[in-house]
């Protein structure tokens, strides 16, 4: 019994022992457990220590456990904090990347966390990448505002519906969605662009059109002398005519009814125009005619007449026809109008010049121009004023003749004025003035020999008062028999005669009278001092 006892003593000794062992052991593996779950949970943290790791190994297995414990705990805390982190920022990185693409989808699913590198250098990382995308939404959202906010703007000029425009790029453009709820995606920003782009487009030929119609709204009016408070009634189709693209702004300013209306317009206009054709036709000739005469061009208005009414009455050519080639004609008359004007302007100072000259010779012939009556010195200013544009009248001359031959050489026609050529009348008037500067050099030489007889006589019979004037006033306006610049008109008609025929009276009287010398011309203000001029020796006059 003894020995029974004491091996079954063995026995439980043995067992107690086995399970110390196996409890040591249990104990051991799980303190190396911990101690490989706080290396790994450190090398995940990305943290090389922490604060309450103990740092002494003494004690008992149960006594480090302990120890470890609450570490593990806080690292097992921190850890999940960490996940949490990385969730969020993850998934907002995970929806603006699924915004910007356009696939909404993508948030449906939850991002899945590396719990193997949850360190805060990977955390900033990621921090970093959803800071660049939220600034990309921020700009991508700003564009797509931009682009709504002309979108709305186009479509108020061209009077569309904006609401129905901007769904049909995204129903989420509408106005009544939230500004951050709005889509971003890449086909969103191209399809708005495309859409700018396309209403931009219609504005442009839109406004192209409705200046078209203004324009032709306009020539209708001028055509027909419309009422101005029927033009009125268009101001809002004719206010844009020179307006650019930019500068439309106004809401319905290009919607398609106002231009339809505009159309309306103008077919009626053009209907009224075909139903008074004549009138229009004549009006248009008659801006022809005011386009000649005002380039001094002889035109026959009443073959013109003549021929608009057997046009017009025979119906073989259409309204718009006759009337486009009016304003072709119109359009040539203007630019050989054009063409022919420095030569018209010189002309007109030459005439100038010519009356000046005929009225300085009046005044030298004039005994009495120096007395102190009442108009003298302005005559006196007058008269220098004329002697200085006398002096100018060669170069004037030679220059109207280079300038004339020019002309003519680059258009293959001789150039009128009034009918008459105008290297003729500036060959006649050469002439005339060489004519009457030999009449002026044999009154001189006639005046000089009667002097000189005169002497003769005093010393042979003595002194005795001198008779009267020998040369008259009347005697010395001999060569200037049609008075004045009358005398030029009568010689250049004459001249006239034998080349183009007999003219009408009443146009040789307008060209008379633009060449005569004014009654008025006394009372007329000139800023020149005086200079004493011999009355006994005259300047030559012109016509």
């Amino acid at each position: 019994m003894l020995l029974q006892l004491e091996q079954e003593c063995l026995d439980v000794y043995k067992r107690k022992v086995e399970q110390a062992a196996k409890s040591r052991a249990q104990l051991l593996q799980a303190l190396s457990d911990a101690k490989l779950e706080l290396s790994t949970l450190l090398s995940a943290l990305g943290e090389k220590s922490f604060a309450g790791i103990p740092e002494n190994t003494s004690g008992t297995i149960k006594e480090q456990l302990a120890a470890i414990a609450p570490v593990l705990e806080q690292l097992w805390q921190q850890k999940e904090e960490r996940i949490k982190e990385f969730s969020d920022v993850q998934s907002q990185i995970q929806q603006i990347c699924g915004e910007i693409a356009g696939n909404l989808n993508l948030n449906d699913v939850s991002p899945a966390v590396d719990e193997s590198d949850l360190s805060l250098k990977k955390l900033d990382e990621y921090q970093s990448e959803l800071q660049e995308l939220q600034k990309e939404k921020s700009e991508r959202l700003h564009k797509v505002l931009e682009f709504v906010s002309t979108v709305h703007d186009l479509c108020a000029v061209l009077g569309m519906d904006f609401f129905s425009t901007a769904t049909e790029v995204h129903p989420s453009l509408n106005d009544s969605t939230g500004v951050q709820s709005k889509s971003i995606s890449n086909d969103t920003l191209a399809r708005l662009a495309k859409t700018v782009l396309t209403l931009k487009e219609d504005k442009k030929q839109r406004l192209h059109k409705l200046q078209e119609l203004a324009s032709q709204l306009i020539d209708l009016w001028n055509l027909m002398d419309t009422h101005p408070e029927e033009r009125r009634l268009f101001d809002h189709v004719t206010c844009n005519m020179s307006a650019s693209v930019d500068e439309v702004t106004v809401p319905g300013a290009l919607a398609l009814d106002l231009i339809e209306q505009a159309e309306v317009e103008v077919e009626r206009l053009d209907q009224l125009k075909a139903s008074r054709m004549k009138e229009i036709a004549f009006k248009k000739q008659a801006e022809l005619e005011e386009i000649f005469a005002r380039a001094h061009i002889e035109v026959d208005p009443d073959a013109a007449r003549e021929k608009i009414m057997a046009l017009i009455d025979s119906g073989n050519i259409e309204p718009t026809e006759l009337l486009a080639d009016m304003d072709n004609q119109i359009a040539k008359a203007k630019e050989e109008a054009l063409s022919r004007k420095d030569i018209l302007d010189k002309v007109e100072k030459w005439m100038s010049a010519c009356e000046e000259e005929s009225w300085l010779e009046d005044y030298n012939r004039d005994e009495n121009r120096y007395n102190a009556s009442r108009g003298a010195h302005i005559n006196l200013k007058r008269a220098e004023k004329a002697r200085i544009m006398v002096n100018k009248i060669p170069a004037l001359v030679d220059t109207l003749v280079a300038k004339t031959r020019a002309w003519e050489e680059d258009h293959g026609m001789s150039f009128t004025y009034d009918g008459v050529p105008l290297l003729a009348m500036l060959d006649e008037y050469a002439m005339l003035r060489h004519e009457r500067e030999e009449e002026k050099r044999r009154m001189r030489d006639q005046k000089k020999h009667h002097e000189q007889r005169n002497t003769e006589q005093e010393t042979i019979f003595g002194s005795r008062p001198s008779p009267a004037r020998p040369v008259s006033s009347s005697k010395s306006g001999g060569p200037r028999a049609n008075g004045g610049a009358n005398a030029t008109p009568n010689r250049r008609l004459s001249l006239n005669a034998h080349q183009n025929g007999n003219r009408s009276t009443s146009k040789d009287g307008k060209r008379e009278n633009r060449l005569s010398a004014p009654v008025n011309y006394v009372a007329i203000s000139k800023e020149d001092a005086a200079s004493h001029v011999s009355g006994t020796e005259p300047i030559p006059a012109s016509p």
